[in-house]
């Protein structure tokens, strides 16, 4: 099987079985998203999910989140992984948009990673769900199931296999794709026990092939 003949597989399975998949993270404003991938950062969505509500509630928007105090909002993110660099990233974060952006959250990948606490993976997922921009995001989930399938090879970090997945998926497909594949990861394609006994691209994968 060619590499062409493997993403080309994929893809149309992905079309077929998960068209409508999006981030499972509660958003409802491009400032709600950026949050909630900030937050996301070592931490689960549904911890996330959890979390975001309050904090919403509490500074729902940027001026309110740019006048923070610290401590409140430490509070209230308590149960997130590293809360005390986030907390300062945040109000950080909503001062330099206030700032520098005139109070609009940037759609460019340049200007998101400008931000504190902001790196290419929270940008990539901003831009691509907000705006449908043809931007991968490369967490563990895609950097795994990128790997194992054959859709990347030799990727060594998240750049690299970021750079193969877009050069080999059709740009108008590849906001969508992000999705699929960090679903498939979550809830399929694990990284410890892969459930490969129901996973429907198992025909077309280097993984299974060798641990069959």
């Amino acid at each position: 099987m060619t590499r062409k003949e493997r993403y080309d597989f994929v893809i149309q399975y992905f079309l077929a079985h998960a068209p409508q998949a999006e981030t499972e993270l509660v958003y409802h404003s491009p400032y709600e998203l950026l949050v909630a991938v900030m937050l996301s950062a070592q931490c689960t969505d549904k911890r996330v999910n959890a979390t975001t509500p309050a904090l919403f509630a509490r500074y729902p928007g940027l001026r309110e989140l740019a006048g923070a105090d610290p401590e409140e909002l430490l509070g209230l993110i308590r149960s997130i992984s590293y809360p005390n660099s986030k907390t300062r990233h945040l109000v950080e974060m909503a001062r330099m948009v206030l700032r520098d952006f005139g109070g609009v959250i940037p759609m460019t990948v340049g200007d998101l990673v400008k931000l504190p606490g902001v790196g290419r993976k929270t940008a990539n997922v901003v831009t691509s769900v907000i705006d449908n921009q043809p931007n991968m995001a490369v967490d563990t989930h895609v950097f795994r199931v990128a790997a194992r399938i054959g859709l990347t090879l030799h990727a060594t970090t998240p750049l690299a296999s970021e750079k193969q997945l877009v050069a080999h998926i059709p740009q108008n497909l590849v906001h969508r794709a992000h999705h699929w594949l960090i679903l498939h990861g979550r809830y399929i394609c694990t990284a410890r026990s892969p459930k490969c006994n129901i996973c429907g691209i198992k025909s077309v994968c280097k993984y299974y092939s060798v641990h069959s």
